[in-house]
């Protein structure tokens, strides 16, 4: 799966986004103030092309137990889902999907590879 930043996303679908700067504290699904400019620039471009429909993705490291991690990653996701949602983007172009530590994108054994499978993603659904 290709991941993008961004800045640099082709507005494609199936166009899967990192959201690298969207923060949560330590077994946590608030979002932290340092995740909103990010997430506003999310906003934008939904406002900006209203008709995208995105997925907003979950995904955790593996430490800790599977199923507390799935709910982790639910969590975290829908957390975002709300924030755009409050931002005045329409409920009907958000869904959310949550992977737990399934889909990890580096090694767990180390605390960088942990730190990268612990994101928030989204997939364009729809253009």
């Amino acid at each position: 799966m290709d991941h993008k930043d961004l800045k640099l996303v082709p507005i494609e679908e199936e166009a899967v986004v990192v959201l690298n700067n969207v923060f949560f504290d330590f077994d946590k699904a608030s979002l932290k103030s340092e995740s909103y400019a990010e997430l506003d620039r999310v906003v934008g471009l939904l406002n900006e092309r209203n008709s995208i429909m995105i997925e907003v993705g979950g995904h955790t490291d593996s430490i800790g137990p599977d199923n507390y991690n799935l709910g982790l990653s639910e969590r975290r996701a829908q957390s975002v889902a709300t924030y755009l949602k409050g931002k005045g983007v329409d409920s009907s172009r958000i869904t959310i999907k949550y992977f737990g530590e399934s889909q990890p994108i580096e090694d767990n054994s180390t605390r960088d590879g942990r730190r990268q499978n612990r994101r928030v993603e989204f997939k364009i659904i729809k253009k």
